[in-house]
């Protein structure tokens, strides 16, 4: 007990020393809502659960409280770095996922996932449950992690299909999932923009969603002046 103790006051005080008071007054505007948060920079946060992961992470994780919004980001992260099997991974993400609130503990949880690289399929699988979800941000959870790991080339289990029929049967109200949801087609044209472009021909998204997929297509550096153009007339 003492040596639990000993961890998170330890922490505590780490993350005290860290914190940077002008930085903590810009992401709480970023994060309206988001109490308590400390001002500590994200790659600060990463080196930081690195050290974690390589020591008792066990024991960190199942007594790291969540007084600090750098304290629930700092679990996620560990969760991402630790060196387990995939069926107790799944069982701390599944733990943890209750735990999001916002969106950037949500995104960062997602991109510390690394580990879905090697085994796609797996994580696939896993994520679909959280999909219909009525939780905001468990729907977001999936969604991300579609956009960070499923959205590719190169992998035959990433195919754009896929994410594309998943995006248009979710329903959830959350602005959140809305816009996750945009994240996703947007980025869905970047990289394969003839069966976007179909899908944005034959959906049934929101006119929110849409409309705000339709926004993050025209503002990214990557699509072309010309097709922006096009993207533009297909406002509803």
């Amino acid at each position: 007990m003492q040596h639990e103790l000993s961890i998170q006051t330890q922490l505590k005080q780490q993350l005290h020393q860290l914190a940077e008071d002008d930085y903590g007054a810009f992401s709480s505007r970023l994060l309206p809502g988001t109490v308590r948060i400390l001002g500590v920079r994200l790659p600060l946060l990463r080196k930081l659960s690195r050290k974690l992961a390589k020591s008792d992470w066990q024991v960190y994780l199942d007594t790291a409280t969540e007084d600090t919004f750098e304290e629930t980001m700092l679990q996620g992260m560990v969760i991402g770095e630790v060196n387990c099997p995939l069926d107790q991974r799944f069982a701390l993400i599944r733990e943890f996922v209750p735990k999001i609130n916002n969106w950037s503990v949500c995104d960062s949880f997602c991109s510390s996932l690394k580990f879905t690289r090697n085994c796609p399929s797996e994580v696939w699988d896993f994520l679909l449950p959280f999909i219909s979800s009525d939780q905001e941000f468990h729907v977001r959870f999936a969604i991300v992690m579609m956009i960070f790991y499923y959205i590719d080339e190169t992998h035959v289990d990433r195919h754009v299909d896929r994410v594309l029929n998943l995006l248009n049967t979710i329903r959830h109200d959350g602005y959140y999932v809305k816009m996750a949801v945009a994240w996703a087609v947007s980025i869905c044209f970047v990289h394969f923009p003839d069966q976007t472009m179909d899908f944005l021909n034959h959906n049934s998204l929101d006119d929110f969603t849409y409309h705000k997929a339709l926004q993050k297509i025209t503002e990214s550096r990557a699509i072309h002046q010309d097709t922006k153009k096009q993207i533009r007339s297909m406002k509803r």
